[in-house]
């Protein structure tokens, strides 16, 4: 019956009474109702969850009703760790919440897009050329190229199709191999956790191809190289529940509850049983809302006060009263009764005392200790007994000998019991000399004054070495205590007489000048911390996020509370130790993983590059270095051995094999090996010869050479230019060619010096990338920015998997519908694109022979190279030796026709040659075996016939599970047994109730499943332990993959030596030389202010995601934004919500202001990232629209990110290297006097579909 009859017998409807006439029964139509019910109906739940670089790994029920996906809700299925912890879940946030948005929204992509001016160069072309020749006939056209590569970011993509965008891309790549080499070909794509099948997508078809993979980690600047420095182990940490076992918590620099959301209740959770929480951070963070103590020092200084809380924690508990249990485990697991040479004063006056060195080693002492095998690696120590000693351990035992290199309480020699001395106090006594850095003058940073060099008495032994000669040498333990000038009773100067002397660096007294923390309340928590983790063995425990490692000096920030839980026995202990979170970095299924991501099962090794010096070089940033590294440089250093620019030390590190290159050398390396087999040479031997006659010379010492320009780059999961490109606006001028808001002179026109190692060109190069292809689901600013942009599948579209640093769950990525419109997952694409270029290649590209150099990587015999340091071939004006003072080299064979085919298949090197991760290796036969039962093997005759297929998503994801220890617990069982021929003790215990478990995709489909424990990771997925990090090193002696075997608080590189870090101190930030080019010299009228530029994560998006989601938008203030203080607003006169503008030399911003209480004084922070496409306006300074929060940052390296062949300190992909640091960076802020939106004429143009022709306008 009609409703509209209903209405017209309103008065007959009753039926019946009931409840006393409260109640009555009606005869009407309930059609109404079904607009409201069905909008709760559903057909399916799939379980996904999100690809995006948070760290939640979060299981979530997707909704999907007639084919559409509708809505998302947290699944709270998660299998319990333990019954005497909190659950894991519900799991999620806002932002995961309001993700099913982008499906259907306007910014996703939908279908195929190029650049309009290079879409019609290419239909003309292609009209009378093959697809090769026509790239060709565009790319070497200087003026058709810049006809295209000027309009980037301005628009104008026109609708194209699968097949004509892979023909592109395939001819672009073939091209570019033939002329100038695959290593030209490069491509970005950040932490493969998060969805490891797609990164494997991309990297696997680079890899095969010859391309380079970029690192991301170090870019990023979430790569603190504190942790390889230290632990030779790049950010293992405890999974967030491990929290929940804490007794005392410092969150340092970690805004917990915003950038943790899913894991914060167990941080809220562990206080009601007592646990003492602090925070410290400069602004009032979310954080500080949950803690018992908020300390704010100021921005750039922790390292002051970490330092003040060692000096502390170091009289108290190790000089004062020291602890047993700190005793004990500084002895066994830590480098602090290793002992260090000293060497006397050089340029100072004779006599002048002595300076730390190198770690005395099994090489130097007589008849080598008894030690054969590698004893320049073997470090020593005294025995309580006064013997020299080599403790078990040590590099040395991990290469050329079995069964040793564990750190059991034992010699080296006879394996006999030994007991460490910590100080040599009661023995001789020497002035030692060490630097102080705080003490310049900083116009924004408050300095304390003193003496550039320090002396102060250290307790030292007489050693005769192997030559006669006596050397003095002393223990980390009496280094460390002189260098944080805790005063032992041996007189001298520059110790502290008691905490409130603040004429001594490491006083509570001497950071409370530089931070603005009081003295008194750094002397609680230090004590606090300490005997917390003394009584309970351990259970204190730092949460840190990735803000202290944004600034120049890192490593100082980061190794002060490393050292203070060091020292308090914490690392490895449950409830313990460094929580460190920042990107989705555990890959934990990482062994199983590397094979598909990188080929290794067709060819081996493949081509990576550090990221950071990849963009440093190749969009010119070095030719705008204002920063002198003498100005870094220890004043304890010879100057004259080191150069000024950074460029030159990273010349220097790619010729000596301590850094990767890309590309590698000014010729094309399949050329390299045809002339060398014309010359009947290998291809070796006919390398080092042309590097010594100079014929050959390493890309970057001609970085504006067109030969070494790199020419293709592929973006995927990745808002490159959006997001994490640090030096944004030099990007856009140098990779891109196109418009830009960089206002700073090159150094070519001031006086600043130019590098020595590098070519220079008067003008620099523009424009050196031919083509961009970005891969994503929305409209990004990479994507703007891309000569073409391929829709993929969303999070909720594809299958994959997922696993994060937080717990130890792997969780799948569900298509619970099919790619919309006409996207395709990423596998898809890069499979579509395998296929064109295997055709393609015929007639350009047959077999060929690659020549790939490789440096010094750590975790494999390469790490020994250079036992006391050195420098490259060239500086050294000695022969290069491959492998030694110059890069290994490789020569792989391509087979260029057949791409397609080993894509999707799995190739014979795996049991050619095993599978492994970190330097150990197993056997893989019955695994492959498997892979060709459970994928079907391939029928097609070719290279790949009966291989295992990897035909889909799925297939790539059951060979990751199927390989790695972590899923498969019979590899678990082959792992384990091999890292225990290398230490002598069984370890098969930590995995032998798992033997028979073997998790596939379709079980993680039904539920999130637990890892099993594997030797790849230094904790344990145990029933009885939360994850730790360090906890098999300390409950299984397995060595830290150090020099000394143990946790170094010393680092005894020569070049470590040379810039003053051997051990932690503060260093201030660095004057980058950014505001006095524009300060004033662009007056709108407003008053100019100087504050220093802060980027953290923000509460409405993860990274650039959901930046541009309207349920984010409208959530936040609906664009940019800039936080700053209400002292500092009031001085610019900017009131809230005014438009402002935030500019330097490297390029400006436009936002509106947030005017708080909550910022700090002298600092203005943008959160990290905001879209430079949603909302910006034009900016004054630079007459182009307003940039993002990088428009206004330059990266900056550190010489002591480049050692490498040296033990830790040597190259690993995303493990060592320079890093992106933007932190010390400082801008103009001021009101903008207009606001221009930059619309034309009259700003009414309303938005069209997008064009499918290129005549349309």
């Amino acid at each position: 019956m009609s409703h509209l009859l209903d209405q017209l017998r309103f008065f007959n409807r009753k039926q019946n009474e009931f409840s006393d006439g409260h109640g009555e029964t009606r005869k009407e139509s309930r059609d109404w109702e079904n607009v409201y019910r069905s909008r709760w109906q559903y057909d399916k739940i799939v379980r996904s969850t999100h690809g995006v670089n948070c760290t939640g790994s979060c299981s979530w029920k997707i909704y999907v009703k007639n084919g559409l996906i509708t809505w998302e809700t947290q699944q709270t299925d998660y299998p319990r760790t333990r019954n005497d912890l909190p659950n894991h879940e519900p799991r999620g946030c806002p932002r995961g919440a309001s993700y099913s948005w982008y499906i259907y929204s306007a910014n996703r992509l939908k279908y195929p897009k190029i650049r309009k001016p290079l879409l019609k160069l290419w239909r003309e072309a292609r009209q009378t050329l093959a697809p090769v020749e026509a790239w060709a006939s565009i790319v070497e056209d200087k003026a058709k190229a810049d006809s295209y590569k000027s309009k980037r970011g301005m628009g104008g993509f026109i609708r194209s199709n699968w097949e004509e965008v892979n023909e592109i891309i395939a001819a672009s790549n073939v091209y570019t191999i033939k002329q100038y080499g695959p290593d030209r070909i490069v491509g970005f794509s950040p932490i493969p956790a998060m969805s490891m099948v797609s990164y494997a997508a991309g990297s696997r078809y680079l890899s095969l191809i010859g391309g380079v993979c970029l690192s991301f980690y170090d870019w990023y600047c979430d790569l603190p190289p504190a942790s390889p420095m230290v632990w030779g182990e790049q950010t293992d940490v405890p999974e967030s529940a491990d929290w929940y076992n804490s007794n005392y918590i410092i969150a340092w620099g970690s805004n917990v509850p915003q950038t943790r959301t899913p894991d914060a209740h167990f941080f809220t959770e562990v206080r009601y049983k007592g646990t003492k929480t602090v925070a410290i951070t400069p602004d009032y963070s979310e954080v500080a809302k949950l803690t018992d103590l908020w300390l704010n020092p100021k921005q750039g200084t922790d390292a002051a006060l970490a330092q003040a809380f060692n000096h502390v924690i170091f009289k108290e508990f190790h000089l004062d009263k020291p602890s047993a249990y700190f005793t004990d485990y500084a002895k066994r697991f830590t480098d602090l009764p290793v002992l260090v040479m000293l060497k006397p004063m050089t340029g100072f006056a004779p006599g002048a005392g002595y300076q730390p060195d190198r770690f005395l080693r099994a090489s130097d002492l007589t008849g080598n200790l008894g030690q054969d095998n590698n004893p320049e690696w073997k470090t020593i120590a005294l025995d309580e007994s006064g013997e020299l000693v080599s403790p078990q351990g040590s590099i040395g035992y991990r290469w050329g000998e079995k069964g040793k290199w564990n750190i059991l309480a034992k010699e080296g020699g006879e394996g006999r019991a030994i007991d460490l001395k910590l100080s040599l106090i009661g023995d001789d006594v020497a002035e030692v000399a060490f630097p102080y850095f705080a003490g310049e003058v900083q116009e924004h940073f408050q300095h304390v004054a003193g003496e550039a060099v320090q002396y102060r008495r250290v307790p030292v032994h007489n050693v005769t070495l192997a030559d006669g000669s006596v050397a003095k040498v002393a223990t980390v333990f009496d280094l460390s205590a002189a260098n944080l000038a805790i005063d032992r009773g041996l007189g001298g100067h520059n110790v502290a007489k008691d905490y409130d002397d603040a004429s001594v660096p490491g006083t509570p007294a001497w950071q409370e000048a530089i931070t603005g923390v009081s003295r008194e309340k750094a002397i609680q928590i230090a004590r606090e911390f300490a005997d917390n983790a003394d009584k309970t063995k351990g259970r204190s425990m730092i949460i840190v996020g990735a803000a202290m490692n944004h600034w120049y000096h890192m490593d100082m920030n980061y190794r002060g509370l490393i050292n203070m839980l060091m020292l308090c026995g914490c690392v490895g202990q449950t409830g313990g130790g460094w929580a460190h979170y920042v990107g989705q970095e555990k890959l934990r299924p990482q062994c199983g993983w590397l094979p598909l991501a990188f080929g290794l099962d067709w060819n081996r090794p493949p081509r990576q590059m550090n990221g950071t010096s990849f963009f440093y070089g190749h969009s010119s940033q070095w030719r705008h270095e204002k920063m002198s590294m003498h100005d870094v440089l220890s004043p304890l250093a010879d100057k004259s051995q080191f150069p000024e620019h950074a460029l030159d030390y990273n010349i220097r590190a790619e010729r000596a094999g301590w850094l990767p290159s890309a590309p590698q050398l000014n010729t094309n390396p399949l050329h390299i090996c045809r002339e060398a087999a014309a010359a009947g040479m290998t291809p070796k031997d006919y390398v080092v010869k042309s590097w010594q006659d100079g014929s050959l010379r390493f890309a970057c010492e001609q970085p504006d050479s067109p030969v070494n320009f790199p020419r293709n780059m592929f973006i995927w999961r990745s808002n490159l230019l959006g997001s994490s490109g640090k030096g944004h606006e030099y990007m856009l001028k140098y990779l891109l060619g196109t418009k830009n808001g960089v206002m700073n002179e090159d150094i070519g026109h001031s006086t600043e010096c130019k590098p020595t190692e590098a070519e220079w060109v008067e003008d620099g190069a523009i424009g050196k990338l031919d083509l961009v292809t970005t891969l994503d689901f929305r409209m990004s600013s990479t994507c703007v920015y891309s000569d073409i942009v391929l829709p993929t599948a969303t999070w909720y579209e594809k299958d994959d998997m997922n696993t994060s640093d937080m717990h130890p769950f792997i969780h799948p990525l569900s298509a619970a519908i099919d790619p919309a419109w006409e996207s395709r997952s990423d596998w898809e694409i890069y499979k579509g694109i395998a296929k064109a270029f295997s055709a393609m290649s015929v007639g350009h590209l047959g077999v060929e022979q690659d020549l790939v150099t490789v440096p010094l990587m750590h975790d494999s015999v390469g790490e020994l190279a250079q036992p006391f340091g050195g420098t490259d071939w060239k500086s050294a004006r000695v022969a290069p030796v491959p492998g030694k003072n110059a890069p290994n080299i490789a020569v792989v064979e391509r087979d260029y026709p057949n791409i397609y085919k080993q894509f999707s298949s799995l190739g014979p090197m795996l049991e050619k040659l095993g599978n492994g991760g970190k330097g150990i290796n197993w056997n893989t036969d019955e695994e492959v075996e498997f892979l060709g039962e459970l994928n079907h093997h391939e029928n097609d005759a070719g290279i790949s016939h009966g291989r295992p297929k990897i035909d889909t998503a799925i297939d790539a994801a059951e060979v990751i599970l199927s390989l790695a220890p972590e899923t498969n617990g019979k590899v678990a069982l082959k792992a384990w047994a091999a890292l225990s021929e290398f230490t002598g003790i069984d370890h098969s215990h930590l995995a032998i109730s798992k033997a028979h478990e073997a998790i596939r995709f379709r079980d993680i489909q039904a539920q999130p499943r637990k890892i099993i424990s594997s030797p790849t990771w230094s904790g344990l997925e145990d029933e009885h332990v939360s994850y730790n990090a360090g906890y098999t090193n300390v409950h299984e002696n397995i060595p830290w993959r150090t020099i000394t075997g143990r946790q170094q608080f010393y680092q005894d590189h020569p070049w470590m030596q040379a810039f003053g870090e051997q051990l932690m101190s503060y260093r201030p930030p660095v004057n980058t030389k950014t505001i006095e080019g524009v300060k004033g010299k662009r007056s709108n009228g407003e008053t100019e202010i100087v504050l220093n530029w802060i980027t953290p994560h923000q509460k409405w998006g993860i990274h650039s995601t959901y930046s541009d989601n309207l349920l984010m938008l409208t959530l936040s203030r609906g664009g940019p934004i800039v936080w700053l203080s209400e002292i500092d607003a009031k001085r610019a006169g900017i009131e809230d919500n005014d438009w402002i503008e935030c500019f330097n030399v490297n390029g400006a911003l436009t936002a509106r202001a947030v005017v708080s209480q909550r910022v700090k004084e002298g600092m203005v922070m943008m959160y990290h990232a905001q879209e430079r496409i949603v909302n910006v306006p034009g900016s004054e300074t630079t007459k182009t629209r307003g940039g993002h929060h990088n428009s206004v940052t330059r990266v900056v390296l550190k010489p002591t990110h480049m050692i490498g062949g040296y033990a830790q300190q040597a190259y690993g992909f995303n493990y060592y290297g320079t890093v992106g640091c933007n932190r010390d960076e400082f801008v103009v802020v001021r009101k903008m006097a207009k606001v221009d939106w930059l619309d034309g004429s009259t700003g009414d143009d309303l938005p069209r579909p997008l064009p499918t022709d290129i005549e349309e306008n």
